[in-house]
């Protein structure tokens, strides 16, 4: 049997002292980006009973889920994502909040390995929640936020994809399509399955406009000129009015200067249980997982007891340092801006002007070793310190 004392399980690792240090700065960027859109952050326990995931359809994979007992007997699970215990706070202490309610989240979330972005099972996500409003306007706000976190987080080449699930689930219906035949549609379109997408066309009997859209769901990408081609292929009142309200969408994201980072995918089509209106994932380049995702999530909150329609999204702040890391970004030098050494015979006022010198912002590391001038300027150089200070017998520093 192995010796696991000098390792860690499958799916976490150590933070060494620089990539702490990109992290922290990341998560303050976050922070400030959140608070000065009035978003109030919260902070939802690590552990929760196994019944917030489970509840209705399932909130989470139950195989993703770490799960334990408590000292009762009751299975827990450690917090797999910020969305649904955030619903559940809406629900309940919340309650009597009127909305709109908009919430931001920075946390630690654990899954299984393989189930989380990069195969990471401890990971840390940051993310908001706009409970309330059901409009186009709310989504739009949302995905704005999501851009300005990825930039303030350092992602400058970033793409966002945008889709609908309403506007499948309404073809779905349209089409007339039972639940046998439906079932394998979303997972061919994400995978771009045409020859599998035709074939089911063919045993079917889809009507051309059925068949162009099948086709166009899972290979084009655009933004207006994708909703125009789509409305063209459908009658449905339904999927008719989700288009508009992704045309709604892109227009206040256009006035806002920010559909140079988004393109329309109507062919995003995961966890249709769970979203019910726009949906999106955030990319940029060196890492295969998008960096964020979100959309329009109306019925959970309700899972809780509390009709709030919501929408949001989180970013995964593990999966920005790895992108930013492959993009050849390097993180700041984690460590203090001044080395400071005194003789012995001075140590009070050596002390009091290192008290000076913190409350003035500076981070001063203090040689306790006792070490000469020379040998602590060498120890600066050597550690990559811009500043080092020494305080001689007299009193003066230099």
């Amino acid at each position: 049997m192995g010796d696991w004392r000098f390792h860690t399980p499958d799916g976490v690792q150590d933070g060494l002292p620089d990539d702490c240090a990109r992290k922290r700065a990341i998560e303050s960027a976050l922070r400030a980006v959140f608070a000065a859109r009035g978003y109030l952050e919260v902070e939802t326990p690590g552990l929760e009973f196994y019944d917030v995931y489970a509840t209705g359809r399932g909130l989470a994979p139950q195989e993703a889920l770490f799960k334990l007992f408590d000292s009762q007997g009751r299975i827990l699970a450690l917090r797999y994502d910020g969305t649904v215990p955030v619903a559940r706070l809406a629900a309940t202490l919340m309650k009597d909040e009127e909305p709109p309610l908009r919430i931001s989240y920075v946390g630690g979330m654990y899954r299984s390995a393989g189930a989380g972005g990069g195969k990471q099972s401890e990971f840390t996500q940051a993310g908001v929640e706009l409970m309330g409003p059901r409009t186009a306007e709310a989504d739009a706000e949302v995905i704005a936020t999501a851009i300005a976190a990825a930039r303030a987080a350092g992602v400058e080449s970033l793409q966002v994809a945008v889709g609908q699930v309403e506007f499948f689930k309404a073809l779905l219906e349209e089409w007339g399509l039972s639940e046998e035949d439906a079932e394998p549609l979303p997972g061919l379109i994400d995978a771009k399955e045409t020859l599998a997408l035709e074939e089911i066309a063919d045993r079917t009997g889809l009507p051309a406009a059925a068949r162009e859209a099948l086709l166009l769901m899972a290979s084009f990408e655009g933004t207006f000129d994708t909703l125009d081609r789509m409305e063209a292929l459908t009658r449905s009142p339904r999927a008719l009015a989700a288009l508009r309200n992704l045309r709604d969408v892109l227009r206040l994201l256009e006035e806002d200067g920010l559909l140079r980072y988004v393109s329309v995918d109507l062919g995003m089509l995961q966890s249709l249980d769970y979203y019910t209106g726009i949906i999106f994932k955030g990319f940029t380049y060196g890492i295969g997982f998008p960096v964020l995702s979100g959309g329009r999530y109306d019925n959970v909150v309700a899972e809780f007891g509390r009709a709030l329609p919501s929408t949001g999204f989180s970013l995964g702040v593990n999966l920005v340092m790895a992108a930013l890391r492959r993009q050849g970004s390097v993180p700041p030098k984690a460590g203090p801006d001044t080395l400071f050494g005194y003789d012995p015979s001075v140590r009070a006022r050596a002390m009091a002007f290192v008290a000076q010198e913190r409350a003035g912002g500076r981070a001063v590391a203090v040689d306790v070793q006792r070490r000469s001038a020379p040998e602590l300027r060498a120890e600066g150089a050597r550690r990559g310190v811009a500043r080092v200070l020494y305080m001689d017998a007299e009193g003066t520093v230099r």
